[in-house]
């Protein structure tokens, strides 16, 4: 059993450094270098050709649109945009390229020097970009007859090229020292403003689920003073929370490694979704180990400073300044906009709004009730099975006392539980309050009647002693009855 080090006890110890590898599939039309559709989910192996299958005498063609999201990218990442560039070729031999070979970028990256600020806690951080460059993705590796998924104790082993060759960009971060004990959320945050700008260029889906974005976690620990320790690569990871769980556990488990004497290895790793854990790949390759040399069969691109410039005026407004405007139209403050950031909440918010509730509404569902379900469930916010539309059903519910808090959180048990809208929930489960004066009148006699003493109380001028008989009626009503329409009944009838 792996031996991990408590979280703060190793922080206070060690000093994390992160960096963090992003791949993000473009939405294009087709491949990087051929004309075969990207659509996601087809059946495997139909979306081929003997461009992206390599076979011999087919030659490719770069993707100009791949190219010009590149440049948006790294344009919204504050990058230099190269004006000389070129592909090479990546070897390697692992079956999920059919050439043996991943045409990418290496020495003239497209973009480089970039960097993107996120604010964790209060406090702003910069994490530098050291490159983003354009290549093809590779297949999908099937592993079949094992209990893991992994190669070890498969029985055979299957190959999708759909995937092979479609767009992808990957960006590369400096290592970003200097966060202490709050590695994980940096690591979290950066990952969801990079998404978040990706998203707002239009040129990904950035889906972490299906595989469209996909970042790979770098960390190193070294004693305050001391040079960089050895890294760990932690492969495809693919949520915000599990970028977040990633980190929190490297620094954990190196930790521990240390403290007893032992070595950290360079290595690659794989997150386990189940458990949190990371466990061992591969020894990690430096570069000279896929022998880069440039790719013969494509021409050096050279992007005009015209046509950069064109693309810079054309880019739409950035997830900072969204939220920047957002945060003023809504009237939140600081803290409580970050806290809708934390919860990757902004789209949500901003989509309830859109449907009719108001933004304080709207805030209080997403950050209090729902973001509590997310939590207990080990989920992302975003994945609970609620929509913003019915979440501003029912807070129109509830704004127009049709519901109160009580009854609204038992009808999101039905919605997430598929049994339909909100006002569908409450008038199969009969939720909705009673606001029927002649039945919540035959309530509070029923509750003074048991309560002679408050009731005496009450008439006496202690108006204060009324929560007891609202109590009682609540009790009675299930919690269905409008608290104010009961005070006002009580008070009528005994002052």
């Amino acid at each position: 059993m792996t031996k991990l080090n408590d979280y703060d006890k190793a922080v206070e110890t060690y000093e994390p450094v992160l960096g963090l590898e992003t791949h993000i599939e473009l939405d294009t039309n087709t491949k990087m270098f051929c004309g075969c559709s990207t659509v996601f989910g087809a059946e495997p192996n139909t979306q081929v050709c003997p461009v992206c299958l390599a076979l011999p005498g087919a030659l490719p063609v770069a993707n100009r649109a791949a190219v010009e999201a590149t440049i948006k990218i790294g344009l919204a990442l504050n990058c230099h945009i190269a004006e000389w560039t070129r592909f090479a070729r990546k070897n390697y031999f692992y079956p999920d390229m059919p050439k043996n070979f991943q045409t990418s970028q290496y020495e003239e990256p497209l973009c480089e020097e970039g960097y993107v600020d996120v604010v964790v806690e209060g406090r702003e951080y910069r994490v530098e970009i050291e490159r983003v460059h354009l290549e093809e993705d590779t297949g999908k590796t099937l592993h079949v007859g094992g209990a893991t998924g992994r190669i070890h104790g498969a029985t055979e082993s299957l190959v999708d090229y759909n995937r092979a060759g479609i767009p992808l960009v990957e960006i590369v971060t400096k290592p970003v020292p200097g966060t202490g004990a709050l590695a994980p959320e940096v690591a979290r945050a950066y990952t969801a403003e990079l998404r978040d700008i990706v998203r707002s260029l239009g040129v990904s889906d950035v889906r972490m689920e299906q595989g469209s974005l996909r970042c790979d976690v770098n960390l190193s620990l070294n004693l305050p003073g001391d040079g960089w320790g050895t890294r760990t690569e932690t492969k495809n990871v693919n949520s915000l929370r599990s970028v977040e769980r990633a980190v929190r556990y490297e620094v954990r488990r190196q930790s521990a490694l240390l403290d007893a004497g032992e070595r950290i290895f360079q290595e690659t790793r794989h997150f386990q979704e189940t458990t949190g854990e990371t466990r061992a790949g591969r020894s990690k390759e430096e570069a000279t180990d896929y022998r880069y040399f440039p790719e013969p069969d494509l021409a050096v691109m050279e992007p005009s400073r015209a046509w950069v410039e064109e693309l810079r005026a054309g880019l739409p407004e950035l997830p900072r300044k969204r939220r920047e405007r957002l945060q003023a139209s809504w009237s939140l403050g600081d803290k409580e906009m970050q806290s809708v950031v934390n919860a990757d909440a902004v789209d949500l918010i901003e989509s309830t709004v859109a449907a009719g509730a108001t933004p304080s509404g709207a805030v209080k569902w997403w950050l209090g009730e729902l973001s509590r379900r997310a939590n207990e469930n080990g989920d992302e916010l975003g994945a609970l099975q609620i929509t913003p539309a019915q979440v501003a059903q029912l807070q129109g519910m509830v704004d127009d006392g049709r519901l109160n808090d009580k009854l609204a959180r038992q009808v999101i048990d039905g919605v997430l539980a598929g049994e339909g809208d909100p006002a569908d929930v409450a008038a199969k489960r009969g939720l909705e309050v009673v606001s029927d004066t002649g039945a919540l009148e035959a309530a509070v006699e029923e509750a003074i009647s048991a309560n002679p003493a408050v009731a005496d109380k009450i008439r006496g001028g202690t108006h204060a002693a009324a929560g007891v008989l609202i109590g009682a009626v609540m009790k009675a009503t299930k919690g269905q009855a409008d608290a104010g329409t009961v005070r006002q009944i009580i008070l009528d009838k005994l002052s």
